[in-house]
């Protein structure tokens, strides 16, 4: 199948303006081209009622935290989506995941809260990875303070967003606390040093493809070794039991299609509730296409569907994993 004719104009417009794939720069440049392809604030997406920053204690220091607080209809406080941006480790912000928080704490509704976790190389795994559970944990045990429910809480991502969320999935029921009743994993990478068709297939330079993914990995792992972790690599989980549920979402031109349709087939086996939608045309990072292509506004809504029925305080017993 073609790329959608949308994204092969954007394709088409990044070769004749020079696009620089961020796998060829330094560190230092990537950061650079990250933070100047400004966040897009989707204009058709009502302004929650509050956004903040806050700090909180992390394993290392402050821990930046922003919170989206849509309008609320009444007192009772509302679901929260713990959300971890994407950038392979290496690059993003909570600036960049602005867009979609926006949308889904309007669209829920519920809280967002976005976690400003540290990057590698210099704070290499599990780095981000502890920032993200303990951003959680402090979400479950201080809701209150954020108009929020800690006994609804979600997680989600994009790109290595999505590996964080699965992450701390599986470290939060390996500690038995907090319960997660859903997650949101958009084209994740499951697992370190993958030999996939995907893989194979995918290595247009003018999007992330299977030369970006080493690049990646190599600036997140202080030691390849490292990798072997199943909160580096969920698919590497001997136990996928007890999870949450999860709507795993991939894209056709994406490197990372087959680990996370593996991941999806294997919370099936293991009796975790599974929605998995493979986009047929588009490439890996799409949903950051959402105010041009329909196709991703369809993913959003696919999305938001999910978390309403899942964080639905009638349906929460039946949604809660069981240990």
């Amino acid at each position: 199948m073609p790329l959608h004719p949308v994204v092969k104009g954007i394709r088409n417009f990044r070769m004749a303006t020079g696009f620089t794939p961020l796998y060829t720069m330094s560190v230092e440049e990537a950061r650079k081209a990250d933070s100047e392809t400004e966040a897009e604030i989707w204009e058709w997406i009502k302004r929650p009622e509050e956004i903040f920053d806050l700090d909180i204690d992390g394993p290392a220091g402050p821990l930046t935290l922003r919170v989206y607080r849509p309008e609320k209809e009444s007192d009772e406080p509302l679901p929260v989506l713990v959300y971890f941006f994407g950038g392979g480790f290496v690059v993003g912000s909570l600036d960049t995941s602005e867009a979609i928080c926006r949308a889904l704490a309007s669209m829920v509704p519920c809280v967002v809260v976005s976690v400003g976790y540290r990057l590698a190389p210099e704070h290499p795994f599990p780095a981000a990875t502890e920032d993200c559970y303990a951003a959680v944990r402090w979400v479950a045990e201080n809701a209150s303070r954020i108009g929020a429910d800690g006994e609804r809480i979600a997680v989600a991502g994009d790109s290595n967003g999505g590996t964080l969320a699965a992450a701390i999935s599986l470290m939060a029921r390996d500690a038995d606390r907090p319960r997660i009743s859903a997650q949101v994993l958009i084209y994740p990478a499951m697992r370190h040093g993958s030999v996939t068709a995907s893989m194979r297939d995918n290595k247009d330079p003018m999007f992330f493809n299977a030369h970006s993914v080493p690049w990646f990995w190599n600036h997140y792992l202080a030691d390849p070794a490292d990798g072997a972790s199943p909160y580096a690599s969920p698919l590497n989980a001997t136990d996928h039991s007890g999870l949450p549920a999860t709507l795993m979402i991939t894209a056709e031109f994406c490197p990372l299609r087959d680990e996370g349709e593996a991941y999806a087939d294997a919370l099936s086996v293991a009796d975790v509730p599974v929605e998995y939608h493979r986009y047929k045309d588009l490439p890996h990072g799409f949903m950051s296409m959402t105010s041009v292509l329909d196709t991703a506004r369809e993913a959003l809504d696919e999305i938001v569907a999910f978390l309403r029925r899942r964080l639905a305080s009638d349906d929460m017993e039946q949604n809660r994993p069981e240990h």
